[in-house]
């Protein structure tokens, strides 16, 4: 059903025995302890609007893994120390209608009953649906969405723009969902009222420019959280500024800024009612020289695993 995950290689010229890197922490795995965060690849791409190589994404940011520590300076977190991981592998073929689509919900359910958190890397963003309902299982009623991105993704048919009205068609309230980030001019006015009228809560990107990313967050992770079934948090990285992601084919200028979408990937780590986060919409194969949107979607990675280490501090 899935890959194995590929072992860590040291990016560096050589080993620091006292600069342990984040890539040799994930593939270093639990060990004895019970398990904290649980890495899946999920590499779908097939459907998505716009051409991509998203499917190359998940080893891409394990090999980006290499070039960051484990240690978190202004938190005081260290992950070699505090968080224990296992790299699930790669879905494979995730795209094949229904066997590709099981493969995802079985690996997410497994996932999520063996780990305290599930952190999927896709791939573009028709992971959301599948993960989110393996995670949560047939009862979706409950279950509460938060999303970062620029687009409502409630568009027809089956594709990367279709994950939340998948999601609410199978039975998750639309009034459990919260979309941080939306951008101007990326969503049809259609879709805009869609999405009020099912109840969507939208807090746009300028609101978030005004009012600041944790505030936003905060209120966006408890206004979905009101079923009391758990939350699933969606970081599609296209909600960012061009300039910090290139590697992602839908952001636009005038996007969240990279700390903005660390700043909320930590807080979705932290909240004990989130069970599962994604991060989407990278194409590791379109990415800047510097591989500069690869790199922030490894840092989401470890500021939700921080993020996870603090949990239940003030």
């Amino acid at each position: 059903m899935v890959a194995a995950g590929q072992g860590a290689t040291m990016t560096a010229d050589r080993v620091d025995s006292r600069w342990p890197n984040a890539a040799d922490w994930l593939a270093a795995g639990p060990g004895d302890r019970e398990v904290d965060l649980a890495v899946l690849g999920v590499p779908t791409f097939a459907t998505s609007l716009s051409q991509t190589g998203a499917h190359a994404t998940p080893a891409a940011v394990r090999r980006a893994l290499g070039r960051l520590s484990t240690w978190c300076a202004s938190r005081r977190v260290d992950l070699e120390e505090m968080i224990a991981p296992w790299d699930r592998g790669d879905v494979e073929d995730p795209d094949i209608a229904v066997e590709g689509e099981w493969r995802v919900r079985t690996a997410a359910s497994t996932a999520v009953a063996k780990a305290r958190l599930l952190l999927a890397v896709g791939g573009d963003n028709s992971l959301t649906y599948p993960v989110m309902a393996g995670a949560f299982g047939d009862d979706l009623s409950r279950a509460g969405l938060v999303t970062l991105d620029a687009h409502h993704d409630l568009r027809d048919g089956r594709s990367n723009g279709t994950p939340v009205r998948d999601l609410i068609e199978a039975g998750l309230p639309g009034e459990h969902v919260v979309q941080v980030g939306i951008a101007d001019w990326a969503n049809s006015r259609s879709y805009a009222t869609e999405a009020h009228a099912r109840g969507v809560t939208v807090i746009r990107r300028g609101e978030v420019a005004d009012r600041g990313i944790e505030a936003c967050m905060q209120e966006a992770l408890d206004m979905a959280a009101a079923g009391g079934g758990g939350l699933y948090v969606d970081l599609d990285l296209d909600v960012c500024d061009r300039t910090v992601a290139p590697g992602c084919p839908a952001s636009l200028p005038g996007g969240l800024s990279a700390t903005e979408v660390l700043g909320a990937a930590h807080l979705a780590g932290a909240d004990p009612r989130v069970r599962a986060v994604d991060i989407a919409e990278v194409d590791a194969t379109r990415d800047s020289d510097d591989g500069r949107t690869v790199r922030l979607a490894a840092l989401c990675l470890l500021e939700v695993a921080a993020g996870l280490a603090l949990r239940g501090e003030s």
